[in-house]
């Protein structure tokens, strides 16, 4: 287990997430992309990706159920394989794919909030990838802006490359990233190292970094 500090409103953890959550403490929300269990051997957009077991089933759904509850929000990629209540709300990636391909066209998010469904436009191919389930940063840029204001301390608990730490690191919230790989946690403490350093504008003069959002 290690833990890296990378400010003071970055804590990024390499483990078990069963061990660590009982001891992040507060947060506002979770928002996370699980392993889905669809096999990224198979994808042949994905080949170049080292293989790891973590793809090989499914999140459990006592660990799903252990993640959401740590926070009082979540938003979960992927809610569609999971056991998880109903919800008024879902988020959808639509990721500008050909009608014919044998790759998804969109993603679903399960949000535990009381709004409208939404839906985000990006391109899947448009960004480079260090992870093989690999989200565009400006979706979950666009999935924390779907939160409700006070939610300022995030917490992911199966973090990957930290695209969900680049993203709050840009809109100024507090990030807690826990990864079970250590490769993949080395490659998020880089990114979002990387994004620490980079000079911002104060949060009241930043643009919406998010453009193309719409209600269902």
């Amino acid at each position: 287990m290690r833990v890296e500090h990378l400010s003071d409103t970055v804590t990024l953890h390499l483990g078990d997430c069963r061990e660590i959550l009982p001891s992040v403490g507060k947060v506002d929300a979770v928002v996370t992309d699980p392993p889905y269990g669809l096999g990224i051997a198979a994808n042949p957009v994905r080949q170049r990706h080292e293989k790891l077991a973590w793809d090989d089933a499914p999140a459990p759904s006592d660990l799903i159920a252990l993640a959401r509850t740590t926070a009082p929000l979540s938003i979960i990629w992927g809610g569609n394989y999971f056991d998880l209540p109903p919800s008024q709300c879902f988020l959808i990636w639509d990721k500008v794919q050909p009608e014919g391909l044998t790759l998804s066209q969109c993603e679903k998010a399960w949000p535990n909030m009381a709004k409208p469904a939404k839906l985000f436009r990006r391109h899947v191919v448009s960004f480079s990838k260090e992870h093989p389930t690999q989200k565009p940063t400006e979706l979950m840029v666009w999935s924390i802006q779907q939160l409700p204001l006070p939610a300022l301390r995030i917490l992911d608990p199966f973090m990957g490359s930290g695209t969900t730490g680049v993203a709050c690191v840009q809109l100024g919230r507090k990030f807690i990233g826990i990864e079970i790989e250590e490769k993949y946690f080395d490659i998020a403490c880089r990114r979002i190292a990387d994004e620490l350093r980079r000079p911002r504008l104060p949060l009241e003069e930043r643009k919406p970094v998010v453009q193309e959002v719409m209600a269902l």
